[in-house]
């Protein structure tokens, strides 16, 4: 698989939505396109390094995790799928509320291998979708959307769109964005790598070119990141360091709150881990919990 760092990390998190929706019960995110858009030699591919990383993630379980089925089950429910479930099933939920109350554009930042289009037929004719990505990430998706052949939805628009050079507005006005329109953006797994000066930057260019009620989803991580003893906390920071996009923002609510504020922004939802566990982990009799030190906004633009 020659693809950049970021059509990687893009695969990786379809191969987590493909594996729960083949083999998990209850659903917390049920993608059912995600496995159609990965070859068999890539899914193996990604599956042995999974399995390949059992010492890094939790050396003390390879005795009993001897079968390399639970041994992957064991890894995808810890480390790879939590977060990337909980925060898409939260941010569609969102979504369908946004475009019952009117919304009439859905942007996802980062978009990476989302389905959100090929998923769902009958929201695609009240609204448009604006997938964000850097270009080779989307020439990638394009690609797999072809050999899997689905048919690209009429309302769903590509933004290619390098975050580090481009301006966000440029490039959606191109692609037929509506800025009169009320919009619903996803900002999903991205404020961690960021900077908060970054971070405020791109919440102020949004409530700029959005009117009045337009709202955002994202998540990201509480203050006691740095300092977790968690394993699979430390884990997650490490390897973000190794790869060379380290972790770098962290938040506690008040200073969230204070930051949407100055962005033209207010918290309208806000979940803890323990209230994502709560919603959409509770009664599980697997791996699959909420991951800790990670939380969830839905903010409104004012």
């Amino acid at each position: 698989m020659e693809t950049n760092h970021s059509s990687m990390t893009a695969l990786i998190s379809s191969f987590g939505r493909a594996y729960h929706s083949e083999n998990d019960e209850p659903k917390i995110f049920n993608d059912t396109i995600a496995r159609q858009l990965m070859t068999d030699e890539e899914y193996k591919q990604i599956a042995g390094y999974m399995l390949g990383g059992i010492d890094f993630f939790a050396p003390e379980k390879k005795p009993e995790l001897s079968d390399p089925e639970e041994a992957l089950k064991w890894i995808v429910q810890t480390q790879l799928a939590p977060t990337p479930l909980a925060r898409m099933r939260y941010c569609e939920d969102m979504l369908a509320s946004a475009v019952r109350m009117g919304v009439k554009q859905y942007v996802i930042l980062g978009a990476g291998m989302d389905t959100f289009a090929y998923r769902n037929p009958e929201m695609l004719s009240k609204i448009h979708v604006f997938e964000v990505d850097h270009p080779e990430t989307q020439q990638l998706k394009k690609q797999k959307i072809e050999i899997a052949g689905l048919s690209k939805p009429a309302n769903l628009h590509y933004v290619p769109m390098d975050f580090t050079k481009d301006n966000l507005a440029d490039k959606l006005q191109k692609a037929g964005f509506q800025f009169q329109n009320r919009t619903f953006f996803s900002w999903l797994g991205v404020t961690y790598y960021l900077s908060k000066e970054q971070n405020q930057t791109i919440l102020k260019n949004i409530s700029s070119m959005v009117p009045k009620g337009s709202s955002i989803v994202f998540d990201y991580a509480d203050n006691n990141l740095f300092q977790s003893k968690v394993k699979r906390v430390q884990n997650m920071v490490s390897m973000a360091q190794a790869s060379g996009e380290p972790m770098k923002s962290c938040y506690n609510y008040h200073e969230l709150e204070k930051a949407l504020e100055e962005a033209g922004m207010l918290i309208y939802e806000h979940l803890s881990t323990s209230e994502i566990e709560e919603r959409f982990f509770k009664g599980r009799n697997d791996y699959l919990h909420a991951f800790e030190h990670i939380a969830y906004t839905l903010a409104v633009v004012r």
